[in-house]
């Protein structure tokens, strides 16, 4: 199989999730703050964080741009650009997709140490995804923590797919380390359906085909995520624009961490007040 054969089929998934995405707005709409802006802020994410997710997010899309045009590109950007101009697209490609996939590493390791306590499972998660996370129906807001489930999933998805990727996309810059071939060595020895050997081009094949489609299924996660989080529901991309989000939504979407978080800016104000008070009676 040519990675350009994938192209159908990748066309097809992309479509699919914009199909579906449609089909939501349609019958369910943006989700809004039902209650309205609170007018008052609750931080949700730090500045680590958010630097993080924006490396992720950011070297996420680049290596999907330069790994499409490399990919893809000379049935679709050699017959617009010609021979000069495709030879420079791919050139820049490719040193750029030599260059970020490390930046993309360094922000999966750091999303990993961050948010992986936040993502483990939790008996209100399988409540959350009865209730289509409410989503689906308008008034219904199962309750959750800091992450709820489907923040989970793309947590995971993520980090298992982003490892994968990344392990495949080491196989193809270090082809000479084998890497590839003694994974799908180990993987046969354990009696799973693997090659127990491959020769140098095979491992090559191999990695490049699976590297290929790890990356369409993570831009079609992608694109999803993106959607939901800047149109389909209100309010929610300040939590990674500001870090920080309005107090009905934080109430709406996750109502056990909100009401944490609330409870302990109450404690801060009070202490401050204590401490204003103490100072005045002193002078």
């Amino acid at each position: 199989m040519r990675l350009g054969d994938a192209l159908p089929a990748f066309s097809l998934a992309v479509g699919g999730a914009v199909a579906l995405l449609g089909v939501f707005f349609l019958m369910r709409g943006r989700v809004r703050i039902e209650k309205g802006w609170a007018g008052f802020t609750v931080a949700r994410f730090n500045a680590l964080e958010r630097i993080t997710h924006w490396l992720l997010a950011v070297s996420f899309i680049v290596l999907a741009f330069s790994g499409l045009a490399m990919s893809y590109g000379r049935m679709l950007l050699l017959p617009m650009l010609g021979s000069q101009g495709f030879g420079e697209v791919l050139r820049m490609s490719n040193m750029l997709h030599g260059v970020v996939a490390f930046a993309f590493m360094a922000g999966l390791l750091l999303a990993f140490l961050l948010w992986v306590r936040h993502s483990l499972p939790h008996w209100r998660d399988a409540i959350w995804l009865l209730k289509g996370g409410g989503l689906v129906v308008r008034g219904v807001h199962p309750a959750a923590w800091k992450f709820n489930f489907g923040q989970k999933l793309l947590f995971w998805l993520t980090m298992i797919g982003g490892l994968l990727l990344a392990l495949s996309g080491l196989a193809l810059l270090f082809p000479s380390m084998g890497l590839f071939a003694r994974t799908l060595a180990a993987l046969s020895a354990l009696g799973l359906p693997a090659p127990a050997a491959l020769t140098s081009d095979q491992e090559t094949h191999h990695a490049a085909v699976w590297h290929g489609a790890l990356a369409s299924a993570l831009i079609v996660v992608a694109i999803v995520h993106i959607v939901i989080r800047t149109v389909g529901i209100q309010g929610a991309f300040a939590a990674m624009g500001s870090g920080r989000v309005d107090a009905n939504w934080a109430k709406q979407h996750h109502s056990l961490w909100a009401a944490q978080e609330l409870k302990r800016m109450d404690a801060e104000a009070a202490g401050r007040d204590v401490g204003k008070a103490q100072i005045v009676t002193a002078e």
